[in-house]
């Protein structure tokens, strides 16, 4: 088999800090760094983690060009490493340096890239382990959605290193010779990227859709006429937005990129377009197909294939899926499953996502498994409650729709609206008009702003503690 880590992201990286060495490889921070800047500190930090004897080495990150350096060097000694935010509170990054501690000995086959702790339900961070043989694949699966990108372009990364598309972000930029764009830590994110957008022409990048939702009052005033190639991912997307984002970048092609961290950063795509209708669902844009390696099915709770228009758990399978989580048996037993097929036994992880095939082989994001609720007996899908309540605002303005407990036990619906005025009586008017009554919110609470993780994804804990 083909070493793809070898021919996707090593050997790329050495021939542009090679041939591109005069050009710029990162603007942090207000000032540029080349390539042949990057690859004297990627010397300076491998002279020194060669001695370590660690595989897998955590790493306080930082907006700097040193973070990136030991990032790639790391991956050129053989280790992987573990991101921790020095803003992000201290118990959290010392449970998983704990983790780390606990575990030396990873009891994977296949050596690792990096290692990223994400939430688990139990309160303990759970951490989720990617291989060089992962990353190599989606590097491969990358480059044949026909995403193109030179070493002429200016790349943006606005996500933090702590999430697995900050390493999409870096990594296609810098395989190919172009400029990463960063943004400073502590400052105010989209301000960051409307001011590079603007001002430094940024040309490819990958963005949340609450990213661009942020945006979108400064559109009139944006000028995005530079950017080719945008990727919205992280998060369902409005398709309504993306109508907007074309009048602000007149040259930009958008696609949709779904991904778990399981399946290494992104594992189906849809290309939108911008002169015919798009799929969606609910106002939410199609997920699209499969990359070219990772396989995809639907599933009914008994694991059986279900029928086109008929919903289930989209489930992956493929080279980028993950090898397990970190010293986590658990969690593995219940996230992975096994499937025979054609006499192939293959491999599945368990997305929680619910999805149905249309009629042309794409898939229908419809929401999360554990975003449907039952109400009086009736199985209610929440993202139907909000894309109503976002048509009665002409879908300006955003909606989350959440199940919650009353004083009996019994489950009601909460509609947060990011709006600033209360009009409950109009809208609920409007609701009972759409819906029948069961799927009536029983609280409607308006948000000035709703509040954002780290990962620019709309935090829905601390929107679930306003109950």
């Amino acid at each position: 088999m083909k070493d793809l880590f070898e021919d996707y992201v090593l050997r790329p990286l050495r021939h542009a800090m090679e041939v591109y060495a005069d050009r710029n490889a990162f603007f942090i921070a207000g000032q540029y760094f080349t390539y042949r800047q990057l690859s004297e500190a990627v010397s300076g930090v491998r002279e020194k983690v060669c001695h370590i004897e660690d595989k897998v080495c955590s790493l306080e990150i930082r907006d700097d060009l040193e973070t990136y350096a030991t990032i790639l060097a790391l991956w050129m000694e053989g280790k992987a490493f573990v991101p921790l935010n020095p803003n992000q509170p201290v118990e959290r990054n010392l449970l998983i340096k704990d983790q780390l501690k606990r575990s030396k000995d990873t009891g994977f086959e296949k050596g690792l890239a990096y290692v990223l702790f994400t939430s688990g339900s139990t309160g303990t961070p759970k951490g989720v382990a990617i291989s060089f043989e992962n990353l190599g694949a989606f590097m491969d699966s990358f480059w044949k959605t026909g995403v193109c990108v030179t070493e002429k372009d200016r790349c943006l990364q606005c996500f933090d290193l702590t999430f697995d598309v900050s390493i999409q972000s870096f990594l296609v930029a810098l395989t190919r010779g172009a400029c990463v764009y960063t943004i400073p830590y502590g400052q105010v994110k989209y301000l960051q990227v409307a001011e590079l957008i603007h001002q430094h022409h940024i040309t490819f990048g990958a963005m949340a859709p609450s990213m661009l939702t942020y945006l979108r009052p400064y559109f009139p005033e944006l000028d995005a006429s530079s950017f080719r190639i945008c990727i919205l991912t992280a998060e369902a997307c409005p398709i309504d937005l993306i109508e907007d984002w074309y009048k602000c970048a007149p040259n930009v092609e958008v696609y949709d990129f779904y991904g778990p961290t399981e399946v290494t950063i992104y594992s189906t795509y849809y290309k939108c377009s911008r002169n015919s209708i798009n799929l969606s669902v609910n106002g939410m844009i199609s997920i699209g197909k499969p990359l070219a390696n990772v396989k995809s099915i639907i599933v009914n709770e008994q694991k059986e294939l279900v029928r086109n228009k008929e919903k289930g758990e989209l489930c992956l399978a493929g080279e980028q899926v993950t090898q397990g989580y970190w010293n986590n048996e658990e969690k593995n037993k219940t996230s992975f499953f096994e499937k025979e097929e054609n006499g192939t036994v293959c491999r599945y992880y368990r997305t929680g996502d619910l999805c149905y095939w249309d009629e042309s082989g794409n898939i229908m994001y419809v929401g999360r498994i554990d975003h449907q609720t039952k109400i009086q007996g009736f199985r209610v899908e929440l993202g139907e409650i909000e894309f109503h309540a976002r048509s009665y605002y002409n879908q300006q303005v955003r909606a989350i729709a959440m199940a919650f407990p009353d004083s009996q036990g019994l489950s009601n619906i909460a509609l947060f609206l990011e709006h600033s005025s209360d009009d409950n009586e109009r809208l609920l008017a409007y609701l009972k008009k759409k819906m029948p009554k069961y799927m009536i919110p029983s609280k409607i609470l308006f948000v000035q702003e709703f509040p954002l993780n780290s990962n620019d994804k709309i935090d829905r804990n601390k929107l679930k503690e306003l109950l």
